[in-house]
């Protein structure tokens, strides 16, 4: 007989397990089905946090290295032991996946291991991994599935020698060279995260300049930062494809307007050129789910799929392709189901890189400002006049704040500096309570903080900033 719920969540990455943990707070009795021997999708498992973890241990080894210098005390050369780095990582992933499960027990959601099938609305067969066939029913089902990595045309990725986001994580030894296919997030950071280790880096981009979609001044200093750390960046150029010799790759490039093809080598190549919404063998199709020529599963404004009954969020569906993005959709949802105003403003999404420095951006480029037509001031402040950056030794990059002409109301503010996804955080909470830059100027800011270079940005807007 079918197991009976309030609502069934196919997915437990970021916004499926949110979604399933909040519609148990309301009431709801919850199912939750996920293809992978853990909970927590590739954020926890294979992506967000594992990554985190190497950029962490990475940043420490470059320090210890590097950093100490002029501090007053010296140590000798560090010496790394990448298989004991990489059980530090597996040891965050296991530590954040077995929360999920504490919190599944909590609140009394019903988790399977295994893969789901929508095969009809209302209902949803699981083939259980390990155990018998289960066939579940409830009047909702959300399908959170999230994304996985995209690839290149007639290239293959063997998870050793040619490589994605998951294969360059478990890397058994760094790379003497590594090219990294994309200069978007992840291959920026997973790039960093080897560079610090050892490896010549290269970046192979399409476009002509990296973060696509990241304000311009930042990118054009980000840049001027990474060459100096080390990378090396081949923009405006495609790989054609990539031959496996014994002992190394060759990667054939050519610009991407057309023109001569060179070969660069490594010993690893990481694909990075972006994410696709996952959505294969749900039985979407059969259910006759609406899709877009992107492959993301078409909603509404409360996440109704063209079926009644059948919910989407997170990476499936239209907007950044971000972990808490996922989870605000999902807290959403839930609160829709259960009668209530969910919402998500898209409009105050913040988006960080963990590299060093990080940047972190929210609310409107420069770029966009200008092409819709939006009269906008703007202020900046860099961290090379703050206090704090110095006395920490970290004073590359820069607060940049742009605001509304007329209103003053801030439209988006990007940083490129020590903490900056974590200072970003003010700025997204000033732009959901529609702060003008005057508000954010005017509030007392503890001294002496990294933080200040924000409010220092603010004060920039209206030309009187205090420090510069």
């Amino acid at each position: 007989m079918a197991q009976q719920f309030d609502l069934i969540i196919i997915g437990a990455g970021p916004g499926g397990y949110v979604c399933a943990i909040r519609a148990a707070q309301l009431g709801m009795k919850v199912a939750i089905v996920d293809k992978r021997g853990s909970f927590g999708g590739t954020c926890l498992n294979v992506g967000c946090i594992p990554s985190k973890a190497l950029l962490h241990a990475s940043e420490r080894f470059e320090e210890a290295a590097h950093g100490f210098e002029g501090l007053g005390f010296a140590t000798g050369a560090p010496i790394l032991d990448l298989k004991a780095m990489m059980a530090y990582k597996d040891k965050v992933v296991s530590a954040n996946t077995a929360g999920i499960d504490y919190l599944f027990k909590k609140n009394n959601i019903t988790g399977f291991h295994g893969a789901a099938k929508i095969s009809a609305a209302g209902q949803v067969d699981v083939a259980v991994d390990g155990g018998d066939d289960e066939r579940l029913t409830a009047p909702h089902v959300v399908v959170a599935t999230g994304s996985e990595s995209a690839a290149l045309p007639g290239i293959e990725i063997d998870e050793k020698r040619i490589v994605s986001s998951t294969g360059a994580l478990a890397l058994k030894e760094v790379p003497k060279r590594l090219c990294v296919v994309g200069a978007g997030v992840i291959g920026l950071e997973l790039g960093s995260v080897w560079r610090r280790l050892g490896a010549e880096v290269t970046v192979i981009e399409y476009l002509d300049h990296i973060l696509p979609g990241m304000d311009g001044a930042v990118v054009k200093q980000f840049t001027r930062i990474l060459k100096k750390q080390g990378m090396k960046f081949h923009l405006k150029s495609k790989v054609d494809a990539i031959h496996s010799q014994k002992k190394q790759l060759q990667l054939s490039v050519s610009p991407a307007a057309g023109g001569e093809e060179k070969l660069i080598e490594a010993d690893v190549a990481l694909i990075a050129i972006g994410r696709r919404p996952f959505t294969g063998g749900l039985g979407l199709e059969a259910l006759g789910v609406a899709m877009n020529t992107r492959g993301q599963i078409e909603t509404d404004a409360h996440f109704k799929t063209s079926v009644e009954g059948i919910y989407a969020i997170g990476d499936v569906i239209a907007g950044p392709m971000l972990a808490h993005k996922a989870e605000d959709e999902g807290v959403a949802l839930a609160e829709i189901l259960a009668g209530q105003a969910g919402h998500v403003n898209y409009e105050v999404i913040p988006g960080v890189v963990y590299t060093s420095p990080e940047v972190a951006s929210v609310g409107k480029t420069e770029e966009a400002l200008k092409a819709e037509g939006t009269d906008y001031v703007t202020g900046s402040f860099s961290f090379s006049a703050n206090g704090r950056a110095r006395a920490m030794n970290t004073t590359d990059g820069m607060v940049k704040i742009l605001a509304d002409k007329d209103s003053d109301r801030v439209l988006g503010v990007h940083i490129i500096g020590p903490f900056a996804g974590e200072l970003i955080a003010e700025a997204a909470v000033a732009m959901e309570f529609g702060a003008s830059a005057e508000d954010i100027a005017r509030s007392c800011h503890a001294h002496p903080t990294l933080s200040e270079a924000v409010k220092e940005a603010a004060l920039a807007v209206g030309k009187r900033a205090i420090h510069m």
